[in-house]
């Protein structure tokens, strides 16, 4: 089977031309394969194309631990058209970072995940204007009462950018939040929301379903929908954002998906 390392490739990979590529349509490789399926052993399930197992970058069997994720893989697949294109399929690029890379280092993506609790989005407020402040309180207050509520997890707040120490026992109490997600495939969309949001508390709370995907995405984006209320909107920006929030909602849906 073709290498998927070709339309996969490592972040960290060296690649010398990438600066000077960044403006040029890359190059996809054409598809090789006309089905895209599942198929399930020893509790596992398999992507297959054309009957035979993919392979992540790593050389790794394409595995995950439901159907409902695999098959959500499989459409990721099937719906490639003459070429395979990476950007339309970020489930597969998730799964693939948690099979490559989470898998063996769980432990150090759980220490990730904590520093966000030490100086998470939520906990730096506006003193003004009053607009803004509210917003903010609105948004990440609920996030807090539902740390509190459900993990005890009690969070010094701060008005400004100046850091703010958080309680050991507050850190403590989102790490073991953290330590009972135990697939890897779970964490690595877990800390997919949380990178792309800045908040490792929003991406619990949605997690446990106090808050949906759209609610949880704007409660992240406070500041910039705010300045973009007052300023106007940059098509730029708005194209980034927008992206984000796809391989978000994409993270979203392999979290749970993971987990039926």
């Amino acid at each position: 089977m073709t290498d998927s390392r070709d339309w996969f490739p490592s972040e960290e990979e060296a690649n010398p031309m990438r600066a000077a590529q960044a403006g040029m349509k890359p190059t996809l490789p054409k598809r090789f394969y006309k089905e895209a399926g599942v198929e399930e052993r020893d509790g596992l399930f398999f992507l297959t194309l054309d009957g035979r197992t993919a392979k992540t970058p790593s050389k790794q069997a394409l595995a995950v631990p439901t159907r409902v994720l695999a098959e959500a893989l499989a459409e990721e697949w099937q719906g490639q058209g003459a070429e395979i294109d990476p950007s339309t399929m970020p489930i597969t690029r998730i799964v693939n970072s948690a099979i490559d890379g989470v898998a063996p280092r769980k432990a150090e993506v759980v220490d990730d995940l904590v520093r966000y609790a030490g100086s998470d989005l939520v906990y730096y407020r506006a003193g003004e204007p009053e607009r803004l402040a509210k917003s903010q309180e609105d948004a990440w207050s609920p996030v807090l009462d539902w740390a509190k509520d459900a993990h005890g997890a009690r969070f010094t707040l701060g008005e400004g950018v100046m850091h703010v120490t958080q309680p050991d026992e507050a850190v403590a109490a989102i790490r073991g939040a953290i330590e009972k997600v135990r697939s890897p495939v779970a964490l690595a969309a877990l800390h997919v929301m949380t990178t792309l949001s800045g908040s490792v508390l929003i991406a619990l709370a949605h997690a446990a379903q106090q808050m949906d995907v759209d609610q949880a995405w704007a409660a992240a984006h406070v500041d910039e929908l705010y300045q973009e209320s007052v300023w106007g909107q940059d098509h730029e920006a708005m194209e980034r954002r927008r992206r984000r929030e796809a391989d978000f909602k994409a993270a979203s849906a392999v979290y749970r998906l993971a987990q039926q």
